[in-house]
Protein backbone atom coordinates (compact mmCIF):
# COMPACT_ATOMS: atom_id res chain seq x y z
CA UNK A 1 0.00 0.00 0.00
CA UNK A 2 1.54 3.36 -0.82
CA UNK A 3 1.45 5.87 2.53
CA UNK A 4 3.86 8.07 0.53
CA UNK A 5 2.91 10.24 -2.19
CA UNK A 6 2.62 9.88 -6.06
CA UNK A 7 5.57 8.23 -7.80
CA UNK A 8 5.31 6.47 -11.47
CA UNK A 9 5.71 2.65 -10.63
CA UNK A 10 7.31 -0.04 -12.74
CA UNK A 11 5.97 -3.27 -12.29
CA UNK A 12 6.68 -6.79 -13.60
CA UNK A 13 4.05 -9.39 -12.34
CA UNK A 14 4.75 -13.02 -13.90
CA UNK A 15 6.37 -11.46 -17.21
CA UNK A 16 3.63 -8.50 -17.57
CA UNK A 17 4.90 -5.14 -17.36
CA UNK A 18 3.18 -2.29 -16.54
CA UNK A 19 3.80 1.67 -15.25
CA UNK A 20 1.16 3.50 -13.54
CA UNK A 21 0.99 6.59 -11.28
CA UNK A 22 0.38 4.84 -7.72
CA UNK A 23 -0.84 7.22 -5.44
CA UNK A 24 -0.98 7.10 -1.54
CA UNK A 25 -3.97 4.54 -0.74
CA UNK A 26 -3.45 2.65 -3.60
CA UNK A 27 -3.28 -0.73 -3.02
CA UNK A 28 -2.37 -4.18 -5.14
CA UNK A 29 -2.49 -8.04 -4.20
CA UNK A 30 0.50 -10.05 -5.55
CA UNK A 31 -0.46 -13.90 -5.06
CA UNK A 32 3.03 -15.72 -3.69
CA UNK A 33 3.62 -18.21 -6.60
CA UNK A 34 3.91 -15.05 -9.21
CA UNK A 35 7.32 -13.60 -9.60
CA UNK A 36 7.17 -10.05 -8.95
CA UNK A 37 9.58 -7.21 -9.62
CA UNK A 38 9.29 -3.40 -8.80
CA UNK A 39 11.07 0.28 -9.73
CA UNK A 40 9.85 3.66 -8.68
CA UNK A 41 11.92 6.95 -9.54
CA UNK A 42 11.82 8.56 -6.47
CA UNK A 43 12.06 8.01 -2.83
CA UNK A 44 8.65 6.95 -1.63
CA UNK A 45 7.22 4.81 1.62
CA UNK A 46 5.13 1.60 1.01
CA UNK A 47 3.65 -0.38 3.32
CA UNK A 48 4.41 -4.02 2.93
CA UNK A 49 1.98 -6.96 4.56
CA UNK A 50 3.58 -10.37 3.66
CA UNK A 51 1.51 -13.28 4.50
CA UNK A 52 2.49 -17.06 4.44
CA UNK A 53 0.13 -19.55 1.78
CA UNK A 54 -0.63 -22.09 3.90
CA UNK A 55 -2.28 -19.14 6.64
CA UNK A 56 -4.51 -18.17 3.85
CA UNK A 57 -5.18 -21.69 3.22
CA UNK A 58 -6.11 -22.92 6.64
CA UNK A 59 -8.90 -19.96 7.10
CA UNK A 60 -10.31 -20.66 3.93
CA UNK A 61 -11.15 -24.06 4.71
CA UNK A 62 -11.94 -23.26 8.47
CA UNK A 63 -14.38 -20.79 6.86
CA UNK A 64 -15.30 -21.44 3.74
CA UNK A 65 -14.72 -25.28 3.66
CA UNK A 66 -12.43 -25.23 0.76
CA UNK A 67 -8.79 -25.72 0.59
CA UNK A 68 -8.59 -24.55 -2.77
CA UNK A 69 -9.29 -20.21 -2.27
CA UNK A 70 -6.78 -18.50 -4.49
CA UNK A 71 -6.06 -14.52 -4.15
CA UNK A 72 -6.60 -12.97 -7.63
CA UNK A 73 -3.58 -10.89 -8.88
CA UNK A 74 -4.63 -7.38 -8.72
CA UNK A 75 -1.69 -4.83 -9.55
CA UNK A 76 -3.72 -1.55 -8.60
CA UNK A 77 -6.65 -1.00 -6.35
CA UNK A 78 -7.34 1.94 -6.14
CA UNK A 79 -9.02 2.13 -2.21
CA UNK A 80 -10.51 -0.74 0.14
CA UNK A 81 -10.84 1.31 3.52
CA UNK A 82 -10.92 -1.82 5.68
CA UNK A 83 -7.41 -3.00 4.37
CA UNK A 84 -6.12 0.34 5.19
CA UNK A 85 -7.16 0.34 8.25
CA UNK A 86 -5.73 -3.42 9.39
CA UNK A 87 -1.88 -1.81 7.70
CA UNK A 88 -2.11 1.48 9.82
CA UNK A 89 -3.73 -0.30 12.85
CA UNK A 90 -0.99 -2.82 12.64
CA UNK A 91 1.59 -0.46 12.49
CA UNK A 92 0.56 1.57 15.23
CA UNK A 93 0.48 -1.61 17.47
CA UNK A 94 4.00 -2.13 16.64
CA UNK A 95 5.45 1.03 17.10
CA UNK A 96 3.60 1.20 20.35
CA UNK A 97 4.30 -2.16 21.83
CA UNK A 98 6.81 -3.50 20.12
CA UNK A 99 7.41 -7.66 20.28
CA UNK A 100 4.46 -7.70 22.37
CA UNK A 101 1.80 -7.19 19.47
CA UNK A 102 1.72 -10.52 19.05
CA UNK A 103 -2.20 -11.14 19.80
CA UNK A 104 -3.75 -8.39 18.05
CA UNK A 105 -1.50 -9.18 14.93
CA UNK A 106 -2.82 -12.75 14.98
CA UNK A 107 -6.23 -11.07 15.42
CA UNK A 108 -5.97 -8.33 12.61
CA UNK A 109 -3.94 -10.93 10.10
CA UNK A 110 -7.10 -13.50 11.07
CA UNK A 111 -9.57 -10.37 9.49
CA UNK A 112 -7.64 -9.21 6.96
CA UNK A 113 -7.56 -12.61 5.92
CA UNK A 114 -10.78 -13.34 5.78
CA UNK A 115 -11.60 -10.15 4.05
CA UNK A 116 -9.08 -10.90 1.08
CA UNK A 117 -11.02 -14.37 0.53
CA UNK A 118 -14.28 -13.05 0.72
CA UNK A 119 -13.45 -10.37 -1.95
CA UNK A 120 -10.69 -10.77 -3.35
CA UNK A 121 -10.47 -14.52 -4.41
CA UNK A 122 -11.37 -16.87 -6.83
CA UNK A 123 -14.75 -17.97 -5.67
CA UNK A 124 -15.30 -14.85 -3.10
CA UNK A 125 -17.89 -17.38 -1.01
CA UNK A 126 -19.98 -16.04 1.94
CA UNK A 127 -18.81 -16.19 5.21
CA UNK A 128 -20.74 -18.07 7.57
CA UNK A 129 -19.95 -17.71 11.43
CA UNK A 130 -21.38 -19.25 14.08
CA UNK A 131 -23.50 -16.92 16.18
CA UNK A 132 -23.53 -16.64 19.98
CA UNK A 133 -20.58 -15.97 21.75
CA UNK A 134 -18.29 -18.42 24.79
CA UNK A 135 -19.81 -20.20 27.46
CA UNK A 136 -19.25 -19.45 31.13
CA UNK A 137 -17.07 -21.77 31.22
CA UNK A 138 -15.02 -21.31 28.47
CA UNK A 139 -14.67 -17.67 29.52
CA UNK A 140 -13.13 -18.71 33.40
CA UNK A 141 -10.86 -20.97 31.89
CA UNK A 142 -9.78 -17.81 29.61
CA UNK A 143 -9.61 -15.71 32.35
CA UNK A 144 -7.57 -18.15 34.39
CA UNK A 145 -4.93 -18.97 31.81
CA UNK A 146 -4.72 -15.17 30.92
CA UNK A 147 -4.31 -14.46 34.72
CA UNK A 148 -1.76 -16.82 34.71
CA UNK A 149 0.61 -15.58 31.76
CA UNK A 150 0.49 -11.99 32.02
CA UNK A 151 3.85 -11.87 32.34
CA UNK A 152 4.47 -13.88 28.50
CA UNK A 153 3.37 -13.34 24.97
CA UNK A 154 0.20 -15.06 24.38
CA UNK A 155 -1.01 -15.74 21.06
CA UNK A 156 -4.64 -15.87 19.37
CA UNK A 157 -3.74 -19.46 18.30
CA UNK A 158 -2.62 -20.38 22.01
CA UNK A 159 -6.52 -18.76 23.58
CA UNK A 160 -7.88 -20.24 21.15
CA UNK A 161 -6.92 -24.22 21.54
CA UNK A 162 -8.05 -23.90 25.54
CA UNK A 163 -11.31 -23.37 24.40
CA UNK A 164 -11.40 -26.17 21.19
CA UNK A 165 -12.05 -23.37 18.20
CA UNK A 166 -10.45 -22.10 15.41
CA UNK A 167 -8.75 -19.35 15.81
CA UNK A 168 -11.39 -17.27 13.94
CA UNK A 169 -14.15 -18.56 14.96
CA UNK A 170 -12.38 -17.64 19.01
CA UNK A 171 -11.74 -14.31 17.96
CA UNK A 172 -15.64 -13.89 16.32
CA UNK A 173 -17.10 -15.29 19.77
CA UNK A 174 -14.59 -13.61 22.45
CA UNK A 175 -15.90 -10.32 21.16
CA UNK A 176 -19.34 -11.38 20.88
CA UNK A 177 -19.47 -12.41 24.53
CA UNK A 178 -17.11 -9.61 26.15
CA UNK A 179 -17.35 -6.62 24.00
CA UNK A 180 -13.56 -6.12 23.17
CA UNK A 181 -11.06 -8.43 21.18
CA UNK A 182 -8.60 -10.97 23.00
CA UNK A 183 -5.51 -8.64 22.57
CA UNK A 184 -7.78 -5.57 24.41
CA UNK A 185 -9.05 -8.03 27.01
CA UNK A 186 -5.73 -8.33 27.80
CA UNK A 187 -3.84 -5.60 27.64
CA UNK A 188 -6.89 -4.15 30.62
CA UNK A 189 -5.80 -7.47 32.68
CA UNK A 190 -2.78 -6.41 32.40
CA UNK A 191 -3.11 -2.79 33.77
CA UNK A 192 -5.70 -4.11 36.05
CA UNK A 193 -3.11 -6.56 37.48
CA UNK A 194 -0.34 -3.65 37.46
CA UNK A 195 -3.08 -1.07 39.70
CA UNK A 196 -2.95 -4.10 42.35
CA UNK A 197 0.71 -4.28 42.56
CA UNK A 198 1.06 -0.32 42.66
CA UNK A 199 -1.02 -0.29 45.73
CA UNK A 200 0.14 -3.19 47.32
CA UNK A 201 4.24 -2.18 47.38
CA UNK A 202 7.12 0.04 46.40
CA UNK A 203 8.13 -2.11 43.63
CA UNK A 204 9.08 0.47 40.57
CA UNK A 205 7.45 1.25 37.96
CA UNK A 206 9.91 -0.64 35.74
CA UNK A 207 9.44 -3.91 37.47
CA UNK A 208 5.57 -3.70 37.60
CA UNK A 209 5.71 -3.12 33.81
CA UNK A 210 7.62 -6.57 32.96
CA UNK A 211 5.73 -8.43 35.74
CA UNK A 212 2.41 -7.75 33.79
CA UNK A 213 4.10 -8.62 30.37
CA UNK A 214 4.74 -5.20 28.90
CA UNK A 215 8.02 -4.91 26.35
CA UNK A 216 9.15 -1.80 28.39
CA UNK A 217 7.92 0.69 30.69
CA UNK A 218 7.11 3.38 27.97
CA UNK A 219 4.82 0.66 26.44
CA UNK A 220 3.55 0.31 29.65
CA UNK A 221 2.52 3.71 30.68
CA UNK A 222 0.92 4.33 27.37
CA UNK A 223 -1.43 1.74 28.13
CA UNK A 224 -1.65 3.14 31.98
CA UNK A 225 -2.65 6.28 30.77
CA UNK A 226 -5.03 5.54 28.22
CA UNK A 227 -7.08 3.11 30.34
CA UNK A 228 -6.81 5.12 33.86
CA UNK A 229 -6.43 8.39 32.35
CA UNK A 230 -2.99 9.10 34.45
CA UNK A 231 0.41 7.39 34.45
CA UNK A 232 1.35 5.04 36.59
CA UNK A 233 3.30 7.47 39.08
CA UNK A 234 0.77 9.65 39.95
CA UNK A 235 -1.96 6.48 40.29
CA UNK A 236 1.30 5.54 42.50
CA UNK A 237 1.04 8.64 44.37
CA UNK A 238 -2.85 8.66 45.07
CA UNK A 239 -2.67 5.25 46.62
CA UNK A 240 0.17 6.20 48.93
CA UNK A 241 -1.97 9.37 50.37
CA UNK A 242 -4.76 6.82 50.52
Amino acid sequence: MNVGKTVKLKQSIDGRCEIADSVPGDLAIYPAYLSQTFAWDEEVEFFNIILDPSFLTHVGYELFGRDRLELIPNAMISSDPLIQQICFALKRSLEIDGENSSLYADSMAQALVVHLLSRYSTHSPQIKISPGGLTQQQQHQLFEYIQTNLDRKISLSELAEIVQLSPCHFAHLFKGSMGISPHQYLIRCRIERAKHLLMLNNASIASVAQTVGFASQGHFTYHFKRLVGMTPKVFWQRSQER
